[in-house]
């Protein structure tokens, strides 16, 4: 197959689970055989070289905005791909989904990931919130298939919208610390910190992370490595914590540090609160955290094994419960240490990267032969899970 993948900065890229997504899945797919271009933002690249891993690379510019730089970057990728006509037009995400009208308008079969409900996340306006509703019906009409990446999530949109989309989730890598020496280039050592990996964003809740962890005596530190592509109040007021145990690394882009970071923390402090199945999770278990997780249907599922293992525990939304989950895991270093031993198994259960793209590789060719939706309980589905509760319906 040809398959044009539309939606992320680029290839490699490492500013958030999309980027992860595009790197771990393309050059997979060219390695079975299919040809795969991946567009990618020339404003965040300075080698634009054609190909990467066998993946043909096609630039174009974008303002560099946190809602305008991807949709004009999408709209050119949409343009270029409907004229090269391949099998598979991918586009990831619900900020580029709009965009499925063209290759639609041009006979094109097209694949839209809607990830997750991002018209409830804090960060957008009136005007943000309303495209991107509109972004989801948008893809519900033009698209030949739909992926979600969560049971849940799959079971929303049946519910919400009577149509049954695919469910495919992310993948991960099963990695070990190899550089530990890398830590001290941040002042750190093995097990003297907990762990913040992620975007700043409200949905993520880091302000209440960092509360709770400021009402602990925990000797450790907690460490937040993860950066915001805008300014506001509410950036301002997460970075004035006068507590000195709290470090802000910002966004840290080399691979290697980020695995040595994940590898040598004390645990891993969750707080994503919208979307299916976050990649910044997946990678924790992967590279064998002890987990502390908000408390959501999507965290559950994730962290909840086919046999009824835990792999993490839970907090809710309040300060309260997520400083004492914080004492008591900090109180408990037998437990942390159980939860790092076991984070891996739970990928090679459900999330390995080679078992996702064989799932991107069923649902591609079951669109080339004409299949719109899949039948019944066709990908991943083990019954309908939990129903979200979203903070804003479509």
């Amino acid at each position: 197959m040809r398959i044009a993948m539309i939606g992320a900065r680029g290839i490699p890229h490492t500013y958030s689970g999309n980027e992860e997504f595009f790197r771990n899945i393309a050059p997979r797919l060219v390695a079975r055989g299919h040809e795969v271009i991946v567009y990618c933002r020339s404003g965040h690249f300075t080698d634009r070289s054609p190909t990467w891993h066998g993946v043909r690379r096609v630039f174009y510019p974008a303002p560099e905005h946190k809602s305008g730089g991807q949709f004009i970057h999408a709209l050119l990728a949409a343009i270029d791909a409907s004229v090269r006509r391949p099998d598979i037009v991918y586009i990831h995400t619900l900020p580029s989904a709009p965009h499925s009208i063209i290759p639609w308008i041009t006979g094109n079969r097209v694949v839209v990931n809607v990830d997750g409900m991002d018209w409830a996340r804090d960060k957008w306006g009136r005007i943000g919130k309303g495209y991107l509703r509109t972004a989801a019906r948008i893809a519900l009409r033009t698209a030949s298939g739909v992926i979600t990446d969560a049971e849940a999530m799959r079971d929303y949109y049946r519910t919400h919208f009577g149509r049954d989309v695919y469910c495919i989730p992310y993948g991960a890598d099963i990695e070990a610390s190899t550089h530990p020496e890398i830590l001290a280039q941040y002042g750190l050592t093995p097990g003297d910190y907990y762990l913040i990996a992620s975007r700043l964003v409200p949905e993520n809740n880091p302000d209440l992370i960092v509360e709770a962890f400021t009402r602990t005596d925990s000797k450790r530190k907690l460490v937040v490595a993860g950066g915001a592509n805008f300014s506001s109040p509410w950036v301002e007021r997460l970075h004035a914590t006068s507590d000195a145990r709290v470090v802000f690394l910002g966004h840290v882009g080399n691979r290697e540090h980020i695995k040595e970071l994940h590898c040598n923390s004390y645990a891993y402090v969750h707080g994503h609160s919208l979307g299916g199945t976050n990649p910044s999770l997946l990678k924790a278990l992967g590279y064998g955290n002890c987990i502390l997780a908000l408390d959501t249907p999507f965290n559950h599922e994730v962290l909840t094994g086919k046999t009824g293992i835990a792999y993490g525990r839970f907090f809710s939304r309040s300060v309260s419960a997520a400083s004492d989950a914080l004492a008591e895991i900090d109180r408990d270093p037998a437990a942390a240490a159980h939860y790092r031993l076991i984070a891996p198994d739970r990928i090679r259960e459900a999330y390995s990267h080679d078992f996702i793209t064989g799932e991107y590789e069923r649902v591609f060719t079951e669109i080339l032969r004409g299949v719109r939706e899949p039948a019944p309980a066709a990908i991943g589905a083990s019954g309908p899970a939990p129903r979200p509760t979203p903070t804003a319906p479509v």
